[in-house]
C-alpha cells in the first residue's frame, strides 16, 4: 500500500511539473528561434556592410592585382584593369590569349584578386575560380575603347577572364571594418558555389 501511495504521489508531482513545462517549452523555443533569427539578421547585416564597402573600394581602386599560380605553384602577380564587379561579385578582365596568365589559369583556375584602398588603408581580397571566355558576344559586351592600341586584332587577339568568387576578405577603416584584435584575421563573406 505504501508503495502504491508513493507511486501516486510521484505521479501527482510529475503532473504538476508538466503544466509549467508545457508553458515554458514554447517560450524557450520562441526565444531560441528569435535569437537564431537575430543571428541570421546580424550576419546578413554584416555581409551587406562588407559587400557595400567592398564595392566602394573596388570601384575607387581602378586597378587590381590578379594572382595566379605557375607550374611550380609559385604566385604570379600582375596589375589588371578590371570591369566593375557584377551583383554577385563576378569580375571580368580582358587579356591577350598568348599571355602567361591564360596558360596558368588553364592549368590551375584558382586565383586571387587584390584591390587596395589608397584613401583609407583598406583592401578587398577575392579568392575565386577563373575561366577563359572566348565568346564573341561576351567579348563585345566587355570592351573598353582605350584598349584599342593593346588589341589591334580584337577578334583573335583579345579574350576574357571571368573570376567567380568563392570567398572575400574586406578591411575598411573608413567603414569601421577591421580584423580580429588578437589574430588580425579580416571579416569574410562566403559566396554560394555556382556549380
Amino acid at each position: 500500500m505504501k508503495k502504491y501511495l508513493n507511486h501516486e504521489i510521484r505521479i501527482n508531482k510529475m503532473e504538476k511539473l508538466r503544466k509549467p513545462f508545457y508553458i515554458i517549452l514554447p517560450i524557450l523555443l520562441l526565444i531560441t528561434f528569435n535569437s537564431f533569427g537575430q543571428s541570421i539578421e546580424q550576419k546578413d547585416s554584416l555581409n551587406n556592410k562588407l559587400m557595400n564597402a567592398a564595392r566602394e573600394i573596388m570601384a575607387s581602386a581602378g586597378t587590381c592585382a590578379l594572382i595566379t599560380l605557375d607550374q611550380q605553384g609559385r604566385s604570379r602577380v600582375r596589375v589588371m584593369d578590371p570591369f566593375l564587379p557584377e551583383s554577385d561579385f563576378t569580375v571580368w578582365f580582358g587579356t591577350n590569349p598568348k599571355s602567361r596568365k591564360v596558360d596558368q589559369i588553364k592549368k590551375d583556375p584558382r586565383v586571387t584578386l587584390y584591390y587596395f584602398d589608397k584613401s583609407a588603408s583598406g583592401y578587398v581580397m577575392i579568392h575565386g575560380i577563373a575561366q577563359i571566355v572566348n565568346d564573341p558576344m561576351e567579348k563585345e559586351k566587355r570592351w573598353k575603347a582605350e584598349w584599342e592600341a593593346f588589341y589591334p586584332n580584337k577578334p583573335d587577339g583579345y579574350l576574357l577572364i571571368k573570376v567567380s568568387p568563392e570567398w572575400m576578405e574586406v578591411i575598411s577603416y573608413a567603414h569601421g571594418i577591421v580584423g580580429d584584435p588578437l589574430t588580425w584575421e579580416p571579416p569574410v563573406v562566403l559566396f554560394e558555389s555556382k556549380k
